[in-house]
């Protein structure tokens, strides 16, 4: 097995073993590719259902999870893939999803340019790393204001500020 593949392979690991740990459901099962938004997985009823086969970036698992993350855990157990576009909340929802998936990676000490790839993010990914990377954050105002985590500000005294999360799922 090559380097890279190894490293995925321990990326991957980390990440599932992650939503495990936080109460996201995976499930492993054969997909066709018509059924998925992004190769190898796609959420069906709140959980995140894999084919190990057909995962191109594993990072990208991390991003959906966010996803179902974010969401009310009354809706959390109805999400579906193919939906969460067209939420009422979605845009709101999408950049929640961003910072907490920047938190995951910094919590999980892995790149976050695993998550924010060159093929994802419409090629924008590197530049919200940067971003985000510098302080200049979005999505994390709503995230405080669900509770989720404790907004930066010059005034903080604690380590209990994003990107560290006061908890991973939403009420």
């Amino acid at each position: 097995m090559k380097t890279e593949q190894m490293q995925d392979q321990s990326i991957f690991e980390k990440i599932i073993h992650f939503l495990y740990e936080i109460g996201i459901v995976v499930d492993f099962q054969e997909l066709s590719e018509t059924d998925c938004f992004l190769p190898g997985f796609l959420i069906k009823d709140g959980a995140i259902v894999i084919d190990k086969n057909k995962v191109l970036f594993p990072g990208d698992i991390l991003h959906e999870a966010a996803h179902i993350a974010v969401v009310p855990g009354s809706e959390r157990s109805s999400l579906q893939g193919k939906t969460i576009g067209s939420r009422l909340e979605a845009a709101a929802e999408e950049m929640m999803a961003i910072a907490w998936s920047y938190a995951a990676c910094i919590h999980l000490k892995i790149d976050p340019h695993i998550v924010f790839h060159p093929s994802g993010y419409k090629g924008g990914g590197a530049g919200i790393v940067a971003s985000f990377d510098k302080g200049e954050y979005f999505g994390v105002p709503v995230l405080a204001w669900l509770g989720m985590t404790n907004p930066p500000s010059a005034h903080a005294t604690d380590n209990a500020v994003y990107p560290v999360m006061t908890k991973w799922l939403r009420d």
